[in-house]
């Protein structure tokens, strides 16, 4: 059974490669010489990306080890990295102090750079899914997980992909507004769909909405 879901608010939710912009693209910035980059994932980032799934959902919806590892390593599957970047003009003052908000939303073990992520894979029959969005607490609400959302439906379209599905709560009002203002609709309901006991409302939305500079 799938599992996707969506963590951008505190009430929220819950690789391979595919071909696509490789390089990092600035993504935003922030006071202080703050800016955000996205780029692939690499082996080195798994434990980080794990214990930020852990902070970001409950049990029952965030994903074990064994579970996570297995959706970025599914063929067709990607990852993309939010990566916080201190620009080098920064004052150090603003610079520790960005690296401690970091610290402090996703805890010292989880203590880098890494902003949020999200896995997604081109699925058959010319259809996406998002598998999961996980931006933590210190950044949400700055656009990062609209900017993560992006990219990946303009990878899914790259990979001749013409819509994109992914589920999520049906109490998770955050996430279904989130998407709903992405161009994304209610397609079913899954009953008892997550490991919690709650349903699960299945979005849908037409990559040729995709915004051409995006593609």
């Amino acid at each position: 059974m799938e599992n996707r879901k969506l963590c951008l608010h505190p009430l929220a939710d819950r690789a391979r490669r595919m071909p696509g912009t490789g390089a990092l693209a600035r993504l935003s910035r922030y006071n202080g010489g703050v800016s955000f980059m996205l780029r692939e994932f690499d082996p080195s980032d798994f434990e980080a990306l794990w214990r930020i799934d852990q902070a970001c959902f409950p049990p029952g919806i965030s994903y074990s080890r064994g579970e996570l590892k297995t959706y970025m390593r599914r063929r067709g599957s990607f990852t993309l990295i939010a990566e916080e970047r201190v620009e080098a003009g920064a004052e150090p003052a603003k610079r520790k102090k960005a690296s401690a908000a970091i610290r402090l939303a996703a805890s010292a073990a989880v203590g880098n750079s890494i902003a949020g992520f999200i896995v997604a894979e081109g699925g058959s029959r010319d259809s996406g899914h998002i598998i999961t969005i996980d931006v933590i607490a210190a950044r949400r609400g700055a656009g990062l997980g609209s900017r993560l959302l992006e990219e990946a439906e303009a990878r899914l379209l790259k990979a001749e992909c013409r819509a994109v599905q992914l589920e999520t709560a049906v109490d998770n009002i955050s996430a279904l507004s989130f998407y709903k203002r992405h161009g994304y609709h209610v397609i079913e309901t899954f009953p008892r769909y997550y490991a919690n006991g709650v349903d699960a409302l299945v979005l849908k939305k037409d990559l040729a909405e995709v915004p051409e500079n995006f593609r």
